[in-house]
Formats: structure tokens, sequence, C-alpha cells
């Protein structure tokens, strides 16, 4: 493996181990970046940006605790977040699905238990940036609010090193941010080249922090094209760096869109 695939793996290793846990130091101050334009986002955003829902899942105790973002996308039971929520790196279970459960516009939805459906390829041994999402299929449909549409495959995105501006949607917030809510506009620097599964890594400079797993990538025209997944030093403060020091998330094309699209079938 390369130096920048265990960075790759390290990234995943951040977002999973620590996904929901306390930011270091104080989360007034901390940041992934010396800039931070983060804001709560208000009903506007809720209206903009559609489908955007948080993942709680019950700690040992049995108390629900806010988790990740995740998104009801192409329906209204299908809801999209990164698979780090129930597998480790070395995609050992870490949470049952019946243990959690979703929430969009102040209501929960419990999902179907045997409905997950992982990005790893079978006989995998690792999970990486470009195969961290998963499926989830909701017991009842969502009505109060609107899905996102099954995106298009990703026009005009290419491979290289291109500035694309983007907005950040965190409907979870990031512990290292004083709103149960996030919103910046921020920018991917660079896309790497597809893996087997036709999905690409997008490395970006927008702040992220411990619960802000699944946030959202919105381009200019407020198209969802990619979800975070992890990022490198938390709450470092640091200038963004494509090699040591960056946000990845994971472009919406390749199998996760067709997932998306069987899923759409399925469900109806």
């Amino acid at each position: 493996m390369t130096h920048s695939g265990r960075r790759i793996l390290a990234a995943v290793a951040v977002g999973t181990a620590l996904c929901g846990t306390a930011a270091a130091g104080d989360g007034r101050l901390a940041a992934l970046y010396p800039q931070d334009g983060r804001r709560a986002m208000t009903g506007a955003d809720f209206d903009k940006f559609p489908g955007a829902g948080v993942l709680f899942c019950r700690d040992a105790a049995g108390v629900p605790k806010r988790a990740a973002a995740a998104w009801l996308i192409a329906g209204p039971r299908v809801v999209m977040l990164n698979a780090h929520n129930f597998r480790s790196r070395r995609l050992e279970v870490t949470r049952a699905v019946a243990d959690c459960f979703f929430q969009i516009a102040g209501r929960n939805y419990d999902f179907e238990p045997d409905s997950l459906q992982l990005g790893v390829r079978p006989g995998a041994e690792a999970l990486h940036i470009t195969d961290d999402w998963a499926l989830l299929h909701l017991k009842e449909p969502v009505t109060a609010a609107a899905a996102q549409p099954v995106p298009e495959a990703p026009a005009g995105l290419r491979t290289g090193n291109e500035a694309i501006a983007v907005t950040m949607v965190s409907p979870a917030g990031h512990e290292n941010f004083g709103s149960a809510t996030s919103l910046e506009a921020c920018t991917i620097r660079q896309i790497d080249p597809p893996g087997e599964d036709g999905i690409r890594q997008a490395r970006h400079d927008c702040n992220n922090g411990y619960g802000g797993s699944g946030s959202g990538l919105f381009d200019a025209g407020g198209s969802l094209i990619a979800m975070q997944s992890a990022s490198l030093s938390m709450n470092s403060r640091r200038s963004y760096d494509g090699e040591f020091h960056y946000g990845a998330a994971l472009l919406l094309e390749g199998a996760l869109v067709d997932a998306l699209r069987d899923a759409v079938r399925r469900t109806r």
C-alpha cells in the first residue's frame, strides 16, 4: 500500500473511532483550518438542501446520542450515511442498526434492521474513503420532509487539481462548533482518480469536527455532489495541505448512484 493509501485509511480511522466523542480542547475555538466560516443552518437552508437529517444511536445505557449526518434521498424511505457508523476501519461491527434511528423535521423514524447495504465489496478487508457509504430503509415513509433527488453523474468534475466552490451542510453539527447544525462555504481542491467502484475521493478545505461525518457537499447550483467521510488532524487549525492535512469526501457517482437507483425501485 502507498503512503497516500495509509493516510486515507488513517482518515477513516479518525471518522470511525472518534465520531460522537468530545472534541479536544475548547470546542468554541477549535477548527480544522485557520479560517472558520461556519454558521448555524436556518429554516431556509433546510428548504434549500432537502433531506438533511441526523443519525441517533443509543449508548450502552440506552440513551440516544447524536451520531452523524444522514440524508433522506431518492425517496421517502431511503437514508444515505457513512458505513463507518456501523463498521470499523477493519470492517468489524461497531453498532447494530436496531440501536439507531433517523431524525428529520422533528420526527424519529426506525430503520428496517436487516436493510443495511454497505459500499464495500464482498471479501474486502478494510474500509476506504470511496466505499465509506451505506444505505438503510425506513420502516415507514417520511411525509414531513422532502428527499434529496437521485444525483446525476457529476458534470464537469474532472479528476485532478481544480478549485470547485461548494457548501458543506452538516445537519448534525460538529462538536468543535457551538451549534447543533453547521453550514460553510468552502472549496474542493483536488479530485483523485476513481477506484474499482467508479467513485472518486474529493480533498477539500471545509471545516469539520467529530460528529460531522456524512455532511453533504453541494455545488453552486445546489446539487449534492459528495458526502464527507473523514478529516486529518482534527482541530489542529493548520492550513490545507493536499497530502497531509485535508478533508476527505466521496463523490456521489459510480456504484453509490447505482445503489440509490436500485433502492428507489425496491422501496416503491
